[in-house]
């Protein structure tokens, strides 16, 4: 029993020790931990499914965050940032990926569907009202 409490103790400080190196990043001003926040935030973990930097613990996102950290107080602007982490790791990084003929169907293709589905609704109205005109 002794044993358990030492293995949980172990587990418990190793936890902790884990959630305390977490990156305690000095920025040079406020405007500059904004941006950085709002970076992580908007920049997809390439190896993460549907994670942040911000949120992901992978290896790569702690390395993608220590890099836009670098990259915000080197001056560099947002978009260069972005543009950066696009040329790198493709438009994948992106949450709300830029409009362009690749991400056509993407932004639109929901509303072509839809489109199509009130058409052949309002035609299978139409038919069924013409039928029933005939049968009586």
């Amino acid at each position: 029993m002794m044993l358990f409490r030492g293995f949980f103790l172990f587990i418990a400080v190793l936890f902790s020790l884990s959630t305390f190196a977490q990156e305690q990043m000095a920025f040079s001003s406020e405007l500059n931990k904004t941006r950085y926040q709002s970076l992580v935030e908007e920049l997809r973990c390439p190896k993460c499914q549907n994670q942040n930097l911000a949120d992901s613990g992978s290896g790569i996102a702690v390395d993608l965050r220590e890099l836009v950290h670098q990259m915000i107080e080197q001056g560099k602007t947002d978009q260069e940032i972005v543009d950066y982490m696009v040329a790198r790791y493709g438009s994948f990084v992106l949450y709300r990926p830029q409009h362009s003929t690749a991400t056509f169907l993407l932004w639109y293709g929901p509303f072509i569907l839809l489109g199509v589905g009130l058409l052949a609704f309002v035609a299978v109205v139409v038919a069924n009202r013409k039928r029933r005109g005939r049968d009586l």
